[in-house]
């Protein structure tokens, strides 16, 4: 009886051949709308800007040049400490607010820990309220002072109300109370529970808050232009943004457009290539270290889950 209702689930689960063919076109036209872009961006940050100026964006430029990266390449030490920052608050800012968010999240998970609902409404509460940009500006700098230091780019967002009920539900649904109860009969506590029960089986639900955690960390680039002036503390992101700002300045300026050589200086002055080398920089170690994210993100997707 058993192998005839695996039989039958097995075959509805099934998909024709036709119905292959059909997905695989529909992919593979999803794939390339996120390949193309890409590569187009990618193609522009080599291209001169005579070509632009003639032939505009095209997979097949007039002419090839590296001026924007020789460009980007003239703040020499700068760029890498910027990059060492980046990946530094990234990485730690990450691991504590994806620490600091499960813990939270299993406090308002389990059943019987004291005050639970005050501290769901709490969250709730900041989930639809916020202080502004003026608040938060006058706690960092005038009560904190964690500005232009490293701590403001690690504390601030180390709490995050929507993907703390995220880990809340997560938690919830996949880890019985019956564990719970088991552990403490074995004498366990919050804590032990926390680390060696909840983490290793909510691995799936924090893996994919970590990855959106990094990416936001990552791209972030308005916290270090507003708290840091200390040229050693700013971030790929706010230094390629200062960057960009500071050419478009220069095309801008009615001064120097107004003189020969300044002319002949914005001629060759790399303003969309840049532009698209900046994001080549920005967006390239992301890539390339997203597969590694996949893989032990799959891994906690086939992990973490109970059989009861």
């Amino acid at each position: 009886m058993k192998t005839t209702v695996t039989r039958k689930n097995s075959h509805l689960n099934e998909l024709n051949a036709r119905w292959n063919v059909v997905f695989l076109i529909l992919l593979t036209i999803v794939m390339f709308t996120v390949i193309l872009p890409v590569v187009l961006i990618f193609i522009i940050s080599f291209t001169s800007e005579a070509s632009i100026a003639k032939v505009g964006y095209s997979f097949f430029p007039l002419e090839w040049t590296l001026d924007g990266y020789r460009y980007l390449l003239r703040m020499g030490d700068q760029l890498w400490r910027s990059y060492f920052i980046t990946i530094f608050s990234s990485v730690v800012g990450t691991i504590l607010s994806v620490f600091v968010m499960a813990m939270y999240a299993y406090v308002i998970a389990v059943r019987d820990f004291p005050y639970r609902r005050f501290l769901t409404w709490f969250l709730f509460i900041t989930l639809l309220f916020s202080g502004g940009l003026v608040p938060s500006y006058i706690l960092n700098v005038r009560y904190l002072h964690i500005n232009n230091t490293v701590w403001i780019l690690l504390l601030p967002e180390i709490m995050q109300a929507s993907k703390v009920i995220i880990l809340r539900t997560f938690i919830k649904t996949t880890i019985p109370d019956a564990l719970y109860d088991s552990a403490k009969i074995d004498g366990a506590g919050h804590f032990t529970i926390f680390l060696r029960i909840v983490i290793p089986l909510s691995k799936a639900g924090i893996a994919t808050i970590a990855l959106f955690v990094f990416i936001d960390r990552w791209n972030d680039w308005f916290t270090a232009m507003l708290y840091n002036e200390d040229k050693n503390l700013i971030p790929i992101q706010t230094l390629l943004t200062n960057l960009q700002n500071s050419v478009d300045y220069l095309k801008k300026n009615s001064k120097i457009m107004s003189t020969m050589d300044g002319i002949e200086m914005l001629k060759r002055l790399p303003s969309s290539s840049l532009r698209m080398a900046c994001t080549i920089a920005a967006t390239l170690p992301m890539m390339a270290a997203y597969p590694f994210f996949q893989r032990y993100f799959v891994q906690g997707l086939t992990v973490g889950s109970i059989k009861e």
